[in-house]
């Protein structure tokens, strides 16, 4: 049913759909604006399509007046999406797009039958470990000097009798959803990326929490569920999201789905005190956020070249 309601888009073969994701939890990066200029750039060249889609999954760090920061720091500097949440002629805010919600707290319905799917076919499992059993394979692995995570001996819920699972459940233990992670048959995924060539990083083997104990998605899989559904072509972020990819696709493989095209940007930085680069600080750097440049006089068309 939601294939039928989100179809292929009808684009010009090679038109790229693409989109930017910036999360509502205070001011404007400037590498935001870099990332999603990027994507608008390409996706006119193209005759596709470049949406806003706000991700605010983090529903604790997430601020409701950062919702009209994003969608007024992109239309003032002239990087107007073509579909979701934009700012109207009369002020007011408006989504456009057939595509939507494009505010993924308002998809919770989406992801919940794409994680029913996925339980139906074992590919996720209710998980019941507290907090404090957490802490605590977290120190015993990290005493034993081994990677840190749920998986193999350490994903105990994963193992649990389908009548055990039904008593936690009757008792109202909180849980959340993870991925039960396939052993894959090598110990590396390759893929080209767009700017860097063929990467390699090993396959994800970590059983990672996809619906929290809220019933709120995590990034990888609103992310997932999220592309498939509006029909993105390619993700071009930047590059601190790398390590991610492995996931990423082991997740679109999971469903069957046609992954996007990755390719990663580099970050934006400055020169340090010390001489050398590093990257923008939101916490440090007044010139990470894009209203700094309009505040100090630089027209936007020049923050844009």
């Amino acid at each position: 049913e939601l294939d039928e309601k989100y179809p292929p888009r009808n684009l010009p073969e090679n038109a790229i759909v693409n989109r930017v994701g910036p999360s509502p939890t205070g001011m404007m990066h400037i590498g935001g604006l870099y990332v999603a200029l990027v994507n608008q750039r390409l996706a006119k060249q193209t005759n596709g399509v470049f949406f806003l889609r706000i991700e605010d999954t983090d529903t604790k760090r997430s601020i409701k007046e950062a919702y009209p920061t994003i969608i007024n720091s992109l239309m003032d500097y002239g990087v107007t999406p073509d579909e979701g949440p934009v700012r109207a002629e009369d002020g007011s805010y408006i989504e456009r797009g057939n595509y939507g919600p494009y505010v993924q707290t308002a998809r919770k319905a989406i992801y919940h039958a794409c994680a029913f799917d996925m339980l139906c076919r074992g590919v996720m499992y209710p998980c019941f470990m507290s907090e404090t059993d957490l802490e605590q394979i977290r120190e015993e692995q990290k005493a034993a000097d081994i990677r840190t995570g749920i998986y193999g001996e350490w994903a105990k819920s994963r193992y649990l009798l389908f009548e055990e699972i039904e008593e936690k459940l009757k008792s109202g233990t909180p849980y959340v959803l993870r991925l039960r992670a396939p052993k894959m048959d090598t110990e590396t995924i390759s893929w080209e990326d767009k700017i860097r060539g063929i990467l390699s990083l090993p396959h994800n083997v970590i059983d990672t929490v996809l619906i929290k104990s809220d019933g709120i998605p995590t990034y990888h899989f609103a992310h997932l569920v999220d592309d498939h559904f509006m029909r993105t072509t390619h993700i071009i972020r930047a590059d601190e999201w790398i390590s991610s990819v492995p996931l990423h696709l082991q997740l679109f493989s999971l469903m069957n789905w046609q992954p996007p095209q990755y390719t990663h940007v580099s970050a934006i930085q400055k020169l340090s005190e010390t001489g050398g680069k590093r990257k923008l600080s939101k916490r440090h750097d007044p010139e990470a956020d894009v209203q700094y440049y309009w505040e100090k006089g630089f027209p936007r068309q020049a923050v844009i070249e």
